[in-house]
């Protein structure tokens, strides 16, 4: 008991921490870790004990930063919701897709939650984000402008329109992030949590080669200055499949490797050729799709 009050005191200053790393540059590197140290008091600690450390820990951010502190607060108690529902997985030592699904699916829908309450209290945070975009452009060095489409204001509405986008991005990434980071901590403490399975052991739903195929076919005869709604369906659905049937291919790759014992080189060179050449994703996407299409796994297992 005595070893889980220490990790848990511990947990609470590492919350501080970050909180307070927020207000310098290190906000840079610590802002995409900012659910690990709650997930941790949450579960290292009972629910009466994490309430007080978690409290308190508030209250210092709060004391030490004074009006900002109020900022710092907001932030963390923003991803407090998702830090009880994957805490609670954890406790119950759920499947890692559960866990992952259901921190994605928490933080999207406070994000939704969100905006509909900034409107009902006579806040456009969609509005605000125009402008902010607009302000942005008008203001960039004449050189990147100059690499912009001519139609600035063309630019901004694109922006706009594929916040759903960054949403869904958002949310996957700290679900993603805070279960990697979350998990190896539990394991080296003892707790057993289960992981994603392998790489080259995933693979998405054929229903989603059909998805790919159908948004493909109707990106090519919908004007992209368009503002319908089916435009900007596809403006926010097709990036998320290109990702997507992207990363299946690097799954492939990964099973090639596996299968034919090789050092995971391969897969490793794929993705830092995709860091540092993102046109390269649509290419990676067409692999994806043939994988997951056609049963080329099975025909290269029978050519071993």
């Amino acid at each position: 008991m005595g070893n889980r009050s220490w990790q848990g005191i511990i947990w609470a200053v590492v919350t501080v921490a970050l909180l307070l790393s927020m207000m310098t540059p290190f906000i840079i590197f610590t802002v995409s870790f900012l659910m690990v140290p709650v997930l941790m008091l949450y579960v290292k600690s009972s629910t009466k004990r994490f309430v007080l450390m978690y409290v308190l820990s508030l209250l210092i951010v709060y004391l030490l930063t004074g009006l900002h502190g109020i900022f710092l607060l907001s932030v963390s108690l923003f991803f407090l919701p998702p830090v009880l529902v994957m805490g609670n997985l954890y406790k119950r030592k759920a499947a890692a897709r559960t866990v992952v699904t259901s921190g994605t699916v928490t933080l999207l829908a406070e994000s939704l939650l969100t905006l509909v309450i900034g409107y009902l209290l006579g806040f456009d945070p969609i509005s605000k984000f125009k402008q902010f975009m607009s302000n942005y452009v008008t203001t960039m060095p004449s050189g990147l402008r100059e690499l912009l489409p001519n139609d600035h204001d063309w630019y901004v509405n694109l922006m706009v329109q594929v916040i759903p986008l960054y949403l869904i991005l958002f949310a996957l990434f700290y679900a993603f992030v805070s279960h990697g980071i979350t998990r190896w901590f539990l394991n080296k403490s003892g707790e057993g949590i289960p992981g994603l399975r392998p790489m080259r052991e995933r693979m998405l739903p054929k229903s989603f080669v059909w998805i790919y195929l159908i948004a493909f076919v109707l990106d090519l005869f919908i004007d992209p200055a368009s503002n319908s709604l089916l435009a900007t369906l596809l403006m926010n659905l097709l990036p998320i499949l290109v990702l997507a049937f992207a990363i299946q291919a690097i799954c492939f790759l990964f099973y090639i490797a596996h299968a034919n014992k090789w050092k995971p080189i391969l897969p490793i060179v794929a993705i830092v050729i995709l860091c540092f050449m993102p046109p390269f994703l649509f290419i990676y996407s067409l692999l994806g799709v043939f994988d997951v299409a056609f049963p080329i796994r099975e025909r290269f297992k029978k050519n071993l």
